[in-house]
Formats: structure tokens, C-alpha cells, sequence
């Protein structure tokens, strides 16, 4: 069991970048932790630092998330510590390479990352969370699930899926206690970049933004009670319009007979 009345926050790629500054941060807020990434090595070093300078709790679970006996293990550790009361789906990756010249196979590898893994954690976590009145999700997506046309286009209908999946289930779950944020980052400097085919050093510097400044945007969005958070859209107002617009047209998408302008196209066929 948590010593921590915050309980425990499981993060999913927590050996570096995002996710590590995560377990940084949720540490020195209080929280206990249960870390979870491939490489067993670099988790218990970042373990023994944290725990060293926070005194928190600090467990370590080596698993490949591809992989579908390491992902149930972690699904019913999910399920069944009672502690949990917090999840960060951060374990993911991307693509830069287009479309037509990427390999399907990894395109296939990075779908059972980014979208299956991370929507099975979450319906392991969830029931649990709701049964007990409290817990968050924290879903990492990226800005290129409202703009696929940024980088590759499964990756981009990988984090479309994770933003939709968010809002679903706040839609659902909102007034059972569970929070979800959804995170979309734009360029993080993190190795990120380099496993997705293109170093990060080659992009515009204006437009990278330090791993660290974007967890702790993150976790003001968190804070401020936001489902989305975009940690560099200066403009707030943007996103509420774009997503207003999305409201508008929602009853308008389901009806009996086809728009008027399709109907009068027909006629003059």
C-alpha cells in the first residue's frame, strides 16, 4: 500500500524524458510511484535519485508495452493495487518518415504502442479508479492529433485516437470521479525525435520546447482543470473556438436525409 495520501501515480515510459521529469514532479508533489519502461537499469537509477531526494516510495516494473504478456502484467497491476490513484500513459512513439515511405511493420509496432497499450492500461486502471471515488489519467498525445498533416500520417491517427479516447471518457466518466487530461505537445526535446527518424537538433530551435517546461505546462493544465492542454498555444481562446465549432456541428452530423446541396447535385445529375 501508498504511504502517500496522494497515492500512487504509475507512469508508463518513465526511464527518460517525459516521463521521467513526470516521476520528478509527482514525487516532489508527493505522490508515490510505480515506474514502468523497458530498460531495467536506467528505472532503478532514476528510482534510487527520486526516492533518495523526495523519500517517496518508489517501485520499478521493467516491461515492453509491445509485448502482450508484459502488458497484461501491467494491466492487472492496474487493476488490482488498491494505492493507484494515478496514470500516466506517456510510453510511446512516432514517425516522421511519409507515409508512402515508411515500414508498415513499424507503422503496425507504433499502433500497439501509442493506441492498443495505451487504451488497454487505461480500461484496466479505470473501473478501479471509479469504484473509489477519485484518480486521474494523463493520456500524452501530441499537436498532430488536430494537425496530421504535420509529420506521418499513422502517427497522427494514432495521437487523433488518444485525444477522441480522452474525451469519450470524460464524457462518460466526468461525474464519477476520474480526471482526464489530454496532453499535446509540439516539439519536445527529448530522444523522441532521433528514434523517429529525425534528430532533434535538425529542427528550428523556436519551435522546441524543453522536456521540462512542457511537463510543468502540463501539470498547470492539470491543475487548472483542463481536458486539453496544449502547453504552447498562447492563445487559449484558439482552442475553445476550435472546439466550440466541434460542439456546433455535433447535432448536425446524424440526420435523416443528406444537406440540401447534396440533395440539389443529385437533381441536376
Amino acid at each position: 500500500m501508498s504511504l502517500s495520501p496522494l497515492g500512487t501515480a504509475l507512469i508508463t515510459g518513465a526511464s527518460s524524458g517525459i516521463g521521467a521529469i513526470y516521476a520528478d514532479r509527482l514525487a516532489v508533489r508527493g505522490h508515490d510511484l510505480i515506474l514502468v519502461a523497458r530498460n531495467r537499469g536506467k528505472l532503478a537509477a532514476l528510482a534510487s535519485q527520486i526516492a533518495d531526494r523526495t523519500g517517496r516510495s518508489v517501485e520499478v516494473v521493467a516491461a515492453d508495452l509491445g509485448d502482450k504478456a508484459d502488458l497484461r502484467s501491467v494491466e492487472r497491476l492496474l487493476a488490482t493495487d488498491a494505492s493507484l490513484t494515478m496514470l500516466v500513459n506517456n510510453a510511446g512513439v512516432g514517425a516522421t518518415a511519409p507515409l508512402l515511405s515508411a515500414d508498415v511493420d513499424a507503422m503496425e509496432r507504433m499502433i500497439d504502442l501509442d493506441v492498443t497499450a495505451l487504451m488497454r492500461l487505461t480500461y484496466a486502471a479505470a473501473p478501479a479508479l471509479v469504484t473509489r471515488g477519485r484518480g486521474t489519467v494523463v493520456n500524452i498525445a501530441s499537436i498532430v492529433a488536430i494537425g496530421p498533416e504535420v509529420l506521418n500520417g499513422v502517427y497522427g491517427g494514432a495521437k487523433a485516437f488518444v485525444l477522441a479516447f480522452t474525451q469519450s471518457l470524460h464524457h462518460e466518466l466526468a461525474g464519477k470521479g476520474l480526471r482526464l487530461q489530454a496532453v499535446l505537445p509540439g516539439a519536445t526535446a527529448t530522444d523522441f525525435w532521433g528514434i523517429a527518424g529525425t534528430a532533434v537538433e535538425h529542427l528550428p530551435g523556436e519551435i522546441v520546447m524543453p522536456a521540462s517546461a512542457m511537463v510543468d505546462a502540463a501539470l498547470a493544465g492539470l491543475d487548472a482543470g483542463e481536458l486539453v492542454t496544449i502547453p504552447a498555444l498562447p492563445d487559449l481562446a484558439q482552442w475553445q473556438a476550435y472546439e466550440a465549432a466541434r460542439q456546433a456541428m455535433l447535432p448536425n452530423l446524424s440526420r435523416s436525409e443528406p444537406a440540401a446541396r447534396y440533395r440539389a447535385a443529385a437533381v441536376a445529375a
